[in-house]
């Protein structure tokens, strides 16, 4: 672990999701943002802010501080006591739903990531963990599941002024993927490691009924070694430093009211970069379930899926009336591990146009379903009728697969971190290819990924 490395741009390795007032500050110290990943990407759908509402100067790395409302996020400050039990002793991150607090427990004498939502949160998540905590008896479980999802630990309430928060812990992890490969590569035997854990959790989550509905790499998360909960709170600030605190002030220079914490506190970081990695560190865990749903008892149209669109499976575009199903989780899984393995995401995540993400899909993949074609509004700017981009858009065209492949993944690991071999290669390209066939049925299952020759041959850690 890298010590003293106190404090990162992204905002959480639990759940990462972030907004920004538009009024400024220069109360934040500059940090590097990430591979252009954009906070709208991640920000909470449907926010509670009103343009009547009270604003305040930004600070970078943060939650959304005008989310301090009724039935917004719930006042914390370094120091507090929670349930008469947990102790807050620093900031890990915070969603568009929550904030997520590194807290020792008092009770068991151990540190916890301490989730607590906003007060017009659903309680979702917790219900998922508790089920996937407990696996179902008949259920073969062949693959580690249950060590590769969060644990619930404990789950209650805290009442303050802005409502009733559902409040719930699990083990803490020491960052996301997402926030350790800022232009790094994995070594390549890790990067392997971790596309075969993150799949076993894929299949362990399917096999307990529930689709997952968010994955990419802000959800892929390092666990922390067992040692970590030896330390004491003092020894912890004297490893990774003290909480970084800075004055929270509304843009209109007024008192802040009584529902806002005096103080916005910076998120911990406790990971260790990408090519530092060791097969020791890969221990994967898939967190954040709050878009988790349960096919057999719940529909969850197209139309209502949250993922960011650089890694949404295009049937929520093309039906959405349509439930989702399991195989959209397949498709970002593929994403996930093209950019586990490789040094740039398959699709743009940069800020555009939904109708540029579909572009790209058929710059990368090829021809579309002819119905969807035709119920594609917005393929004129992109294509001709017959398919070919038009002048305007061919110099903005995404490579195809093995360009990209090439692009992507190869030309970094030739430059910095040994070239993937033809061979594996070959099956690699197969099973993405595979995952990402526009149609959802047909699409392998993440069952049939697991036992694909890729993951067999090359990924299965030894």
């Amino acid at each position: 672990m890298i010590g003293h490395c106190r404090r990162f741009s992204l905002s959480s390795p639990f759940v990462a999701s972030f907004s920004r007032s538009s009024c400024t500050s220069s109360t934040s110290r500059p940090l590097w943002s990430p591979r252009k990943f954009d906070p709208i990407f991640f920000a909470r759908p449907k926010s509670t802010i009103a343009r009547d509402r009270v604003e305040y100067n930004w600070i970078k790395g943060v939650e959304t501080l005008e989310e301090y409302v009724p039935g917004g996020y719930h006042p914390i400050m370094v120091g507090d006591m929670l349930h008469n039990r947990y102790y807050i002793v620093d900031k890990i991150g915070s969603g568009g739903y929550s904030t997520v607090w590194l807290a020792h427990d008092t009770v068991f004498k151990r540190y916890v990531a301490l989730k607590v939502n906003t007060a017009d949160a659903l309680p979702r998540e917790a219900t998922v963990l508790r089920s996937l905590s407990t696996p179902r008896s008949s259920t073969s479980l062949p693959h580690q599941g249950p060590d590769l999802v969060p644990i619930l630990l404990d789950q209650f309430e805290v009442q303050g002024p802005n409502g009733t928060h559902t409040c719930y812990t699990t083990a803490p992890a020491q960052c996301n993927l997402r926030e350790i490969s800022f232009s790094r590569l994995f070594p390549l035997d890790v990067a392997r490691a971790l596309c075969y854990g993150l799949t076993q959790a894929v299949v362990y989550t399917h096999s307990q009924g529930y689709v997952h509905g968010d994955i990419h790499l802000n959800n892929v998360l390092i666990k922390l070694p067992s040692n970590f909960h030896t330390l004491s709170v003092k020894e912890l600030y004297e490893k990774y430093g003290e909480p970084e605190t800075v004055l929270i002030t509304r843009c209109d220079g007024k008192p802040l009211p009584p529902n806002v914490p005096a103080k916005a506190v910076k998120p911990l970081f406790l990971g260790k970069y990408a090519e530092t990695l060791t097969l020791a560190d890969v221990r994967p865990l898939l967190s954040d379930f709050g878009e988790a749903f349960a096919p057999a008892s719940e529909i969850r149209l197209g139309k209502d899926c949250h993922t960011p669109p650089a890694f949404r499976a295009p049937e929520a575009r093309f039906d959405p009336q349509g439930p989702l199903t399991y195989s959209s989780d397949v498709w970002s899984l593929a994403t996930a591990i093209w950019e586990i393995v490789g040094m740039k995401p398959i699709f743009s995540t940069d800020i555009m146009p939904e109708d540029e993400t579909v572009a790209q899909h058929m710059d990368v993949l090829g021809p579309m379903p002819q119905e969807w074609w035709q119920r594609w509004e917005g393929r004129s700017k992109f294509f001709t009728e017959d398919g070919r981009p038009t002048e305007a858009y061919l110099e903005n065209r995404w490579p195809p697969f093995e360009e990209s492949f090439e692009i992507d993944i190869q030309k970094w690991r030739r430059k910095w971190r040994g070239v993937i071999e033809e061979e594996e290669k070959a099956v690699f390209l197969d099973v993405i290819r595979r995952m990402l066939a526009f149609r959802p049925e047909e699409r392998p299952t993440a069952e049939d990924v697991l036992e694909s020759e890729w993951m067999i041959k090359w990924a299965l850690p030894d």
